[in-house]
C-alpha cells in the first residue's frame, strides 16, 4: 500500500472511534454525561429534585419517619406506639434538638431500641426561597459546616459515622445542589412521599394553614385506598412535637393510624431498611 494510502485508512479509523468515544465537552458527551446521571437512579425508587420520596412499592413496608427542632411532646407516645406494634421509625433532628438537654433522655431511649437517627440540620437553615426559582441560599462552606456539626452530635449517641447515610433536609425543601453537596458528604437526601397531609401535623389551631389530626388521618386512608400500590414504600413524614400553639396533637392518634395500617399488613421499617432490603 502507498504512503498516501496508509495516511487515508488512519484517517478513516480515527472517524469511525471519534464517532464511538465523543470528544470532550462535544453536544454528544453532554448528552451522555446527562443519561449517565439519570441512570445512577435506582428504577425502583421515586425522586423529586434528586431526593428519593419513595422506596419499592413491591413490598408491603413503609418508613414512618419523624422529624425534630423545637419541641418533642410527642416522643414518649411515638415510641411506646411503635414498640406495640413490633414497628421502627427513623428519626430526623437538628443539631440543637441533640443537644437540648430535656430531649436527650428520649435520644437515647430512641437508639437503643434500634429506630433510626439521621442529620436534619444544625441550625434548621432555609437552603432556597419559598418563592421562584429554587436559588441556592446557603454557600457550600456554610452547608458543609452546618451538616457536619449536626452529623458529629449525632454520633455522640454512639451512632457510628457509616451507619449515618440519610439525610432530611430541614423544612423538607432542597434543590438538586443540595442534593449533590450532600453526596460529596456520603449522604443520600430523603423527603416525604406526597399526597398526604401528614406533614402538616405541626400546625396551629390560630394558623391559616391549620390542618386538623382527623382531615390528616382521613387523607392517609384515602391515599392508601386510591393508590394501585396503597402505601407500599411510602414515606410517611410527621413531627415529633408540635409546640404549644396546636393543642390538637397528631400522636394521640398515632396507635389509631398503626392499627389501621397493621390490620392491611403493612410493616413499618426504618428507612435504611425500606430503601435497602435484605
Amino acid at each position: 500500500m502507498s504512503k498516501s494510502g496508509r495516511i487515508a485508512v488512519l484517517l478513516g479509523a480515527i472517524a469511525a472511534l471519534g464517532a464511538l468515544v465523543p470528544l470532550r465537552g462535544s453536544g454528544q458527551a453532554a448528552v451522555s454525561g446527562n443519561a449517565a446521571g439519570q441512570g445512577s437512579e435506582r428504577p425502583d425508587l421515586e425522586y423529586r429534585e434528586g431526593g428519593i420520596i419513595r422506596g419499592p412499592t413491591s413490598a408491603r413496608t413503609l418508613a414512618v419517619v419523624f422529624t425534630g427542632h423545637g419541641y418533642a411532646e410527642g416522643g414518649e407516645t411515638i415510641l411506646n406506639e411503635l414498640g406495640k406494634h413490633k414497628g421502627k421509625g427513623s428519626f430526623f433532628f437538628t443539631g440543637d434538638f441533640l443537644t437540648n438537654t430535656s430531649f436527650q433522655p428520649l435520644i437515647r431511649r430512641i437508639v437503643k431500641e434500634g429506630h433510626y437517627l439521621g442529620p436534619h440540620s444544625d441550625k434548621h437553615v432555609l437552603y432556597c426561597p419559598w418563592e421562584g426559582p429554587k436559588k441556592t441560599l446557603v454557600t457550600h462552606a456554610e452547608f458543609q459546616a452546618d451538616l457536619q456539626s449536626n452529623l458529629d452530635k449525632i454520633e455522640r449517641f454512639s451512632i457510628a459515622r457509616p451507619q449515618i447515610r440519610y439525610f432530611l433536609p430541614p423544612y423538607e425543601y432542597y434543590n438538586q445542589e443540595i442534593v449533590d453537596w450532600s453526596k460529596a458528604m456520603g449522604l443520600t437526601v430523603v423527603n416525604f412521599t406526597p399526597g398526604t397531609r401528614a406533614n402538616a401535623d405541626y400546625t396551629g389551631e390560630a394558623e391559616k394553614n391549620f390542618v386538623s389530626s382527623r382531615t390528616i388521618f382521613d387523607s392517609i386512608v384515602a391515599r392508601e385506598n386510591k393508590d394501585t400500590n396503597g402505601l407500599n414504600g411510602f414515606i410517611l413524614l410527621l413531627h415529633i412535637g408540635s409546640g404549644p400553639g396546636r393543642t390538637d396533637k397528631f400522636p394521640a392518634r398515632f396507635s389509631e393510624l398503626l392499627d389501621y395500617l397493621a390490620g392491611k399488613g403493612y410493616e413499618f421499617v426504618r428507612v435504611d431498611e425500606l430503601l435497602e432490603p435484605k
